[in-house]
Formats: structure tokens, C-alpha cells, sequence
């Protein structure tokens, strides 16, 4: 089977999540099928694996609407988007698109490095659910990265498409620590800066934690950060990294005490599992996708009470309780691997096949 992923969402310094996912489904996949990527600035290149590749236009240029004419004659039996909007004018292949989760509805601020006209189109687009189901049953397979997702999208009816799971999870690396070891007294949060990200909440809850740091290891605008830094508490320790490399990444991971996200909304949580394959435990909102993903592995707070959040840190002080979560993060991630995301993205493509066959 030859299965075209579109790769033109990776981004040519660091990846962030769509990019990562993409990236990592493309490796994974080409192990057990004939894959070849769509890319549209050869910098991509430095982030992918390195597979045959076929450049096309940017996926936000307005000739996006024809690109199917471009992609028409590389032959492929199905074509996988790790998003929804890929123009599909004309195709003649099975297509996969991917809805990771529906945050933007209530959430609507767009990501800040989207040109200003995308930025508008997005937030006219999320006011309502009708373009969503648009683009999506254009589609033969929706694929999304969690059962929470795909709950929130039967609940709204946003597809007549079969909907499958083609999962997340986290990089191959180094093996966890060992949990006789200890931590240091650090805190640490992997994540954007976007209000629903809600760090507001875990500065503030600094104030009850003397001599513990939080490093926020995100790359942050100025302005944010002046918006942050002024919120942070009195003798409290919070630390700006503004980008860290993923070996740096993986070094705080394995010497810290417990990694942050207490987001409002969430498409998955990957620093949760990334953080949890190496053994360091996690505090969260409890929320329903934390819940899918962290499972009795997490330490789970109220999103808006830094008082939980601190409450929920001073517990893992606790030697054997630190010992015990560490244990049982490594295998709460064992069940998320980049293997089993190739093989339900390959059933899901025969099953594309197989509709799209004649009836005999």
C-alpha cells in the first residue's frame, strides 16, 4: 500500500505538538509501509525522517484549494492530513484527515504565529460548528488522538465519516530513572503560553512552596513573560528557560520532582506521557483527557486553586509516594508507543481502501 502523509504542517526550528505528531507517525508508518511525505520548504527536512519526499505549495497559500492536482500523480492509495485542512478539489485517492481536539471552540485566541488574516479567519471559524463538519466529511476516515476527542465530536455531530484513533505518544529515549534516586526540588512545565494553558495558576501556587523552583521551559514572547514575571510571588523561584533542547528537556525530566500542566483544555497531554515514560510523576487538571492519559498515574487539582496544585507537590515530598508514582508513570506510558500509532493508522488506511473499492 502507498500511503502520501502530508508534512507540510512540521515547523523548520523546533517542533511543536502538530509537528512532532507528524513527524513521528511518518517514521513509525514507513517501518511497515511505502510512505512518501508532502513537504513545502526543504527546512522541514532537518525535523523529518528521512523518507522520499515530493514538494508541493504551503499548506496556507491560497493554492491550497488545488492541491490534490499535484498529489493526484504521485499514485497513492490513501492520503493522510495531520489536520483537517488540506483542499481536496478534484482528488482521486483515499484521504485520512485528523482532528487532534476542539480547544479553539472554547478557547478561540489563535496560536500568535499565524499570519494576521489567518489569525481572523480562525476565530470567525470557530464560532460555529458548520465549517468544522465541512471539512471533515470531505474526508473518507477522520482519524483523532484520543477517545475524549472522539466523544466531544459524536456529541456535536461534527462528522458522518468513521471516526478511528491513530494515538499519540512519546519520543524513544533515554530509560527512565531510577526511583530509589530521589528528585531535586524542581517543578517543571512543558507547554505554550496561551491563556487556556492557565500557568497563572501554578506561579501563584509557588507562594506555599518554599524552596522548590518552577522552570517554565517554553519559548515565550517578551511580553508574556512580563505578563508572568509580574505574578510571580514574593521569595518564589520561577525560571525562564525560553526553549530548551530535547536533551536538555529529558535532563530536567529525569532529576525533577513532578511536571506541571494544569490546562484548562487539552487535545492530549503529551508532556504527560513524555514526562511519565522517564519516571517522573505528574500533577494535572483533572480533567477528562488527563484522565485518558495519566490514569492512576497522575496526581490530579482543580485547574484554578494554587492551593491544590501546592498541596498536591508537598504530597510527593514524601519519599515512598514519590517512589510509587514514579513507578507506576513508567508503566501508565508503556501503554502509548509510536509502533502502535503506525498500525491503527494502517488499518485505518485499508479501511479506506476497502470502501473505496469497486462493488463487485
Amino acid at each position: 500500500m502507498k500511503i502520501v502523509i502530508d508534512a507540510r504542517f512540521t515547523r523548520t526550528d523546533h517542533h511543536d505538538g502538530i509537528s512532532r505528531y507528524g513527524s513521528s507517525l511518518i517514521a513509525a508508518t514507513s517501518k511497515i509501509a511505502d510512505v512518501t511525505m508532502l513537504i513545502s520548504d526543504k527546512r522541514q527536512l532537518a525535523l523529518l525522517p528521512d523518507v522520499p519526499y515530493v514538494m508541493v505549495n504551503s499548506p496556507l497559500s491560497p493554492m491550497e484549494l488545488f492541491v490534490a492536482r499535484k498529489v493526484n500523480p504521485l499514485g497513492a492509495d490513501v492520503v493522510v492530513c495531520p489536520m483537517q485542512t488540506m483542499g481536496t478539489l478534484g482528488r482521486k485517492y483515499g484521504l485520512i484527515l485528523t482532528l487532534h481536539d476542539l480547544i479553539y471552540y472554547e478557547h478561540p485566541a489563535p496560536p500568535g504565529f499565524l499570519p494576521a488574516p489567518i489569525r481572523l479567519l480562525w476565530r470567525l471559524y470557530h464560532k460555529a460548528f458548520w465549517p468544522q463538519r465541512l471539512l471533515l466529511n470531505r474526508a473518507d476516515i477522520v482519524a483523532t488522538i484520543s477517545r475524549t476527542t472522539e466523544a466531544l465530536m459524536a456529541k456535536y455531530a461534527l462528522t458522518k465519516r468513521p471516526v478511528r484513533i491513530v494515538g499519540n505518544a512519546p519520543q524513544p529515549g533515554q530509560k527512565p530513572r531510577d526511583p530509589e534516586a530521589g528528585a531535586d526540588k524542581s517543578l517543571l512545565y512543558m507547554g505554550s503560553f496561551m491563556p487556556y494553558k492557565n500557568v497563572e495558576t501554578m506561579i501563584r501556587g509557588m507562594s506555599e512552596l518554599p524552596g522548590y523552583s518552577l522552570h517554565l521551559l517554553s519559548r515565550i514572547t517578551p511580553q508574556r513573560k512580563a505578563e508572568l514575571e509580574a505574578l510571580v510571588p514574593d521569595g518564589a523561584k520561577v525560571v525562564f528557560h525560553n526553549g530548551v533542547s530535547d536533551a536538555e528537556y529529558d535532563e530536567l525530566l529525569l532529576r525533577a520532582t513532578a511536571l506541571i500542566s494544569l490546562s484548562r483544555a487539552e487535545g492530549y497531554g503529551l508532556p504527560l506521557v513524555e514526562a511519565m515514560a522517564l519516571g517522573t510523576p505528574v500533577i494535572a487538571s483533572d480533567t477528562p483527557i488527563f484522565r485518558e492519559v495519566g490514569g492512576d498515574a497522575v496526581s490530579y487539582v482543580h485547574p484554578e486553586s494554587p492551593s491544590e496544585f501546592a498541596a498536591a507537590v508537598s504530597a510527593l515530598g514524601a519519599p515512598d509516594l514519590w517512589r510509587e508514582r514514579s513507578r507506576t508513570s513508567v508503566e501508565r506510558a508503556a501503554k502509548f508507543n509510536w509502533d502502535e500509532s503506525a498500525r491503527q493508522l494502517l488499518s485505518a488506511a485499508e479501511e479506506v481502501v476497502a470502501q473505496r473499492r469497486p462493488k463487485a
